[in-house]
């Protein structure tokens, strides 16, 4: 049997080419450090290209999604589309010369302690190849595999179960009854889609608590105002006053069948990750009518589901907006650094950095101006040893 394929790699072996690893290694070579980026798929920024639905924006101000080193063009709406933020990783990508090794999915990565090195196998077509390098960027960020829950009678359900991934448009829903488990951004945002395309969509809201507040504020931004106001404020009267604001925008939610958490909301995003919900329109719906809030599933049916208040739903079909999980669990061996879920153990600001040359973008739970963070200083410190070690050869 031939002996795999190895590459020394004179730099950061970078595994994941989303917004994370592009910014990282757009960082590195802005200071004279190669780099070598990993990535599964066959683009950049996969999750963007082919696990969203088509009409998806993102949901903060764009200069707060930039990544280091390259703003949006000034033709860009001030919440970019999809298509938009796609270009703009491509262009972004282009600008700093960021080639990822694509169709390369890394099947494990552990430390040598004898050799000082990583060693990095990573599966393309068939072959195997190690990677060998000095420096290991962990960049595969929050959202590696998606989150389908087991419930109760799910493999009786006639109709097709999807997960919100697979979503693109209400087109092929048109006059049926959808069953959305979920009542996150994607939940909602999805349950506004299939009522623009005439389709009859009931929410699943679980035994899940969760924030609303409105996407703006008066005409600002809710975020720019929550990054003002903690210029000044602690956290928690932030946070209250968030809520303070959302009840008077929005009213009492209760009514509808959502219910608030009792931590707040920005508490919540940054010790969970729980992202509180923007809304762009899917509250009108609801109190129209033309969304139906539901609480949890107690089993599937051929046609439908049974509530855990008793009452029965028809369904034609199921989309999980079920959220995603971190996958670095799976081939990141012989190490501590990150729990069982996949996210350092130190939390934000301090979890960019491991031992012997580990390091860490876009677990922060803060979005892409956590990437930017993170890419920022784990770049300046790679580039430090870069220049020492050259220094000394």
């Amino acid at each position: 049997m031939a002996a795999s394929p190895v590459v020394w790699v004179n730099g950061p072996i970078v595994v994941g080419a989303g917004p994370a690893g592009l910014s990282v290694a757009a960082c590195l070579r802005e200071r004279g450090v190669p780099s070598v980026v990993l990535d599964r798929a066959d683009c950049v920024a996969s999750l963007w290209q082919y696990r969203t639905y088509d009409r998806l924006c993102l949901h903060l101000p764009r200069h707060f999604c930039e990544l280091p080193g390259m703003p949006f063009p000034d033709s860009y709406p001030e919440y970019p589309t999809k298509r938009q933020f796609v270009s703009y990783l491509e262009a972004y990508a282009a600008h700093f010369s960021v080639h990822p090794r694509f169709n390369t999915s890394v099947t494990s990565a552990r430390y040598d302690d004898d050799a000082g090195l990583w060693r990095v196998h990573a599966e393309n077509g068939g072959v195997v190849t190690e990677y060998i390098g000095r420096w290991l960027v962990v960049a595969t960020g929050e959202n590696a595999e998606h989150v389908l829950p087991e419930i109760n009678g799910m493999k009786d359900f006639c109709g097709p179960v999807s997960h919100v991934s697979e979503y693109k448009s209400g087109a092929p829903y048109s006059g049926k009854h959808v069953l959305v488990i979920g009542c996150g951004n994607s939940g909602m945002e999805v349950c506004l889609d299939l009522c623009d395309h005439n389709a009859l969509p009931a929410m699943v809201a679980r035994d899940s608590k969760v924030h609303v507040l409105p996407r703006e504020i008066l005409g600002v931004a809710t975020f720019s105002v929550a990054v003002f106001l903690l210029r000044f404020l602690p956290l928690w009267l932030v946070d209250r006053i968030l809520v303070l604001l959302s009840w008077l925008l929005l009213g009492n939610l209760e009514k509808l069948g959502i219910r608030r958490p009792s931590r707040g909301p920005l508490e919540l995003k940054n010790t969970r990750g729980r992202t509180p919900v923007l809304d762009i329109g899917a509250l009108a719906r609801i109190r129209s009518g033309d969304i139906e809030v539901v609480p949890g599933i107690r089993r599937f049916f051929c046609d439908g589901a049974e509530l855990v208040d008793g009452r029965r739903v028809t369904a034609d079909a199921v989309i999980m907006a079920t959220g995603y999980h971190s996958n670095v669990p799976q081939w990141l061996k012989g190490c501590d650094f990150f729990t069982q879920e996949g996210y350092p153990r130190v939390p934000f600001p301090d979890g960019w950095k491991g031992q012997s040359g580990l390091y860490s973008v876009g677990f922060t739970r803060r979005g892409l101006s956590g990437v930017s963070l993170d890419a920022v200083k784990v770049a300046q410190d790679i580039a430090m040893a870069w220049n020492n070690q050259t220094a000394t050869t």
